[in-house]
Parts: structure tokens; C-alpha cells; sequence
């Protein structure tokens, strides 16, 4: 969460705007960090369904994270923002699956999908 919200803070320093073209609303950093962590959960939940319920949760995972994160980047690329917003967004999205990916791989995979 601090990883995407930090980025956004510097994309922001550097002048995108992160507004949204209908209605002019601008996304606020605090923004960045709830969803991030809404997700985080949701991957969690994935996780842990996919090792009960799935012969090969690992591979399972990988897939499901992978689609996800594909999904993930279509909005801002279909939401008719600037170029520094549709650039920034799907960014942010991408650092935080490869943080999490990271911190699940540096904590010795607590959830151990196998």
C-alpha cells in the first residue's frame, strides 16, 4: 500500500493530475492506499480458496493473478484521461502486483501455495 501510494505521490510531484475526465473529479492519494489495501485482502481470499479448494493452487494463482492485473489496467486506458494519467494509473497498478508478489515471496510464502 505505502509502495503505490508513494508512487502516486511522485507522479504527482512531476505534474499528473490523476483526474478523471468525467466530472473532473481528481483521484486523491489517500484513494491509492484503500484500494491497494481492499485488494490486497481480495488476493488474500483468492489465495486462500484457491489452497483448499484447487489441486494446483499455485499454478492456479499465477493465472488468476496475472488476469487480474490484465483486467486491471483496461479502465484507465479506457477512461479517456490525459496521457500522464492513463501512463501513471496502470503503473501503480502493476507496482503493487509485483510488490505483493515480492512480499509474498520474501516472507517465505506464509499462505505456501503448493
Amino acid at each position: 500500500m505505502v509502495a503505490t501510494a508513494l508512487a502516486a505521490a511522485l507522479a504527482q510531484a512531476v505534474g499528473v493530475d490523476f483526474e478523471v475526465p468525467d466530472g473532473g473529479e481528481t483521484i486523491p492519494l489517500s484513494g491509492f492506499a484503500v484500494v491497494t489495501g481492499l485488494f490486497s485482502v481480495v488476493g488474500i481470499v483468492i489465495a486462500v480458496a484457491l489452497l483448499r479448494w484447487s489441486a494446483r493452487p499455485a499454478k492456479q494463482f499465477v493465472w488468476t493473478a496475472v488476469s487480474l492485473t490484465a483486467i486491471s489496467l483496461l479502465p484507465p486506458l479506457l477512461s479517456g484521461a490525459d496521457t500522464a494519467t492513463t501512463t501513471a494509473l496502470p503503473g501503480a497498478a502493476t507496482l503493487h502486483s509485483g510488490c505483493s508478489a515480492a512480499g509474498q515471496s520474501a516472507h517465505g510464502g506464509h499462505l505456501a501455495l503448493k
